[in-house]
């Protein structure tokens, strides 16, 4: 028997590792992309998150090479920075698969990415640790996570049951809920919103160390939002929770 209450969590397994795989092949492919192409196929661009910039030259997709795209005026320095023509259509099928996945969905800028190879990366550094906390955080489900009814008791079961005995004796689910979560959270919305606010500048250090725990905290919701099935159970009495706690469905009161 399960610490939820059944006998069987082979979904909760398979939800966990299909997360880490998929994530795990973007990760490793960010890598594995610009290595394998010829060094200075891909250097110094920078296009717009949620849109293709660089699907083409001139033709579809083509506004990071258009020529304001290429020769960009700062109005905070004052200065001309010159970005380099490139199309993803032009690579072979993986490595412009991978590039085309970056273009949709990063901006691409190019002081915000690691090189490789001569080659800038596909995606940004926060996007790199993003994918390496999605995919450590499907491994660690996959592991721990239990299908608990509820998506919050599904998050929360993979921290120990001793851990959690009084927070669920109390019926404090909700609030340690969501400070699970902004733990997760909390880094990448204070480096994101002290650039907004201030002149502060983050690097390509602690972008990657801040998008990591976002990544995490986001693969272990997803996988609770799949994983959490109340059809499992028979009743809601069934589920088993920390310090012997039990669900108890409201009555709807009788009408005189």
């Amino acid at each position: 028997m399960g610490k939820n209450g059944l006998t069987n969590r082979e979904p909760e397994r398979k939800v966990g590792r299909w997360i880490f795989y998929i994530c795990g092949f973007f990760f490793v492919s960010f890598f594995i992309a610009p290595l394998i192409l010829a060094e200075g196929s891909v250097t110094n661009i920078s296009g717009r998150a949620n849109a293709l910039d660089f699907a083409t030259s001139d033709g579809f997709g083509s506004s990071g090479n258009s020529e304001e795209s290429l020769l960009l005026h700062s109005h905070e320095d004052d200065t001309i920075h010159t970005h380099n023509e490139f199309a993803w259509t032009e690579l072979d099928p993986y490595t412009g698969f991978i590039y085309a996945f970056g273009d949709l969905n990063c901006h691409n800028k190019h002081e915000r990415s690691w090189e490789i190879n001569g080659n800038q990366m596909p995606v940004c550094t926060r996007d790199i640790g993003i994918f390496l906390g999605l995919a450590i955080g499907g491994f660690v489900f996959s592991r721990r996570g239990y299908n608990r009814w509820t998506i919050k008791d599904t998050c929360l079961s993979i921290i120990p049951d001793n851990w959690l005995e009084k927070i669920y004796r109390g019926n404090h689910r909700t609030i340690a809920w969501i400070g699970f979560g902004m733990l997760f959270c909390v880094p990448l919305i204070v480096d994101g919103f002290t650039q907004l606010l201030t002149d502060y500048e983050s690097n390509n250090i602690t972008r990657p160390l801040t998008g990591g725990p976002f990544g995490m905290g986001l693969a272990i919701l997803i996988a609770s939002m799949y994983s959490a099935r109340p059809v499992k159970f028979d009743t809601a009495s069934q589920v088993e929770l920390p310090g012997g706690a039990k669900f108890e469905l409201q009555k709807e009161p009788e009408e005189e």
